[in-house]
């Protein structure tokens, strides 16, 4: 499928995406990288309380977090929704000391990964994710 249909749609009061056009192929090129193709993506920034509703009615969570994926993928198909909470990434992004826009590509990237099958449950697993992270926003360049 094309990178078109990768889709970015904010519910956070005057945040807008930027660089949509080679986010959409870095993503793009990250599932193509792990041997699997884009089906329909869909990324939604929101805030803390948007996300958390989320958490807590699909998921009975009652707490916070950055990212919130349903996995629709199927086969080889990558294909899902991710929720953002552009709230966390800035909390994160102060704490960690780094640029949003590096904490954002962050939590895109793992979303996708989890879509891609990583889990980050477990201290194994968690440190090949983060591994993945690093080496595919070596791509973007952040």
């Amino acid at each position: 499928m094309p990178a078109a249909s990768i889709r970015f749609h904010s519910e956070y009061p005057g945040f807008k995406l930027h660089a949509t056009t080679i986010r959409r192929g870095w993503i793009e090129e990250v599932i193509t990288a792990e041997k699997k193709k884009t089906g329909p993506l869909q990324f939604v920034f929101c805030s803390d309380d948007y996300l958390l509703d989320i958490n807590v009615r699909y998921l009975e969570h009652d707490y916070y977090t950055d990212i919130i994926t349903f996995d629709y993928s199927s086969g080889k198909i990558v294909s899902g929704d991710l929720f953002i909470s552009i709230d966390r990434v800035k909390e994160n992004a102060l704490t960690l000391k780094q640029p949003f826009e590096t904490e954002l590509s962050r939590v895109l990237i793992h979303g996708v990964l989890h879509l891609l099958g990583y889990t980050d449950k477990g201290r194994i697993p968690q440190a090949l994710m983060r591994k993945k992270e690093d080496k595919y926003l070596s791509l973007l360049g952040k």
